[in-house]
């Protein structure tokens, strides 16, 4: 999948190597939930009983990666700053692929102008939600206090991959990134 190509090679040039057989755990999770970012021992637990399509299955794994990535590159305070969860939350939601067209049609809600902002931002609260014990007004002070800034960082993507097209070529940008300014 060049989503997960393009974020484990961004890991590792962080400095964040992620080993398949220690980092990523298969479980049986108690809810809804397609899976999770533990940060206590940076490893992402994908629902094996929630997972049903290999599409969703690679959604999930794209999700949990760009936490993994925040987590790698910022220092962010999980369990105690909602806003450095929200911000992790909202950039899941617009790279991951969770807010695409036929994702939302597939939910049976979908709308022309701005649909990709609020289904971006009530996807995040959601997921809040689901992780922490707040108030919903919480999670939507934090998501809206955050939310540009977080939405217009596209990295280690460059741009919003709407389609799978889209993250192969951001993934091939990404290669040649230093190409472009080793001259310089």
């Amino acid at each position: 999948d060049p989503y997960a190509r393009l974020l484990l090679e961004a890991l590792k040039q962080s400095g964040c190597t992620v080993f398949n057989d220690r980092h990523f755990s298969c479980e049986n999770c108690d809810g809804c939930v397609g899976g999770g970012f533990d940060a206590a021992t940076s490893q992402i637990v994908l629902c094996q009983n929630n997972i049903r399509r290999q599409s969703h299955m690679n959604r999930v794994v794209t999700h949990e990666l760009i936490h993994a990535f925040d987590h790698c590159r910022a220092h962010v305070d999980w369990f105690k700053n909602v806003k450095h969860l929200a911000c992790s939350e909202i950039r899941a939601a617009n790279l991951s692929g969770d807010c695409t067209l036929m994702n939302e049609i597939a939910r049976f809600k979908f709308g022309l102008k701005g649909h990709h902002q609020t289904c971006v931002r009530d996807r995040a609260i959601r997921s809040i939600l689901a992780v922490r014990k707040v108030s919903k007004e919480t999670a939507e002070k934090a998501v809206d206090e955050v939310f540009d800034a977080c939405f217009n960082d596209l990295e280690p993507f460059g741009r919003i991959p709407h389609s799978k097209a889209d993250a192969k070529r951001a993934y091939r940008d990404f290669q040649n990134r230093d190409r472009y300014t080793a001259n310089l």
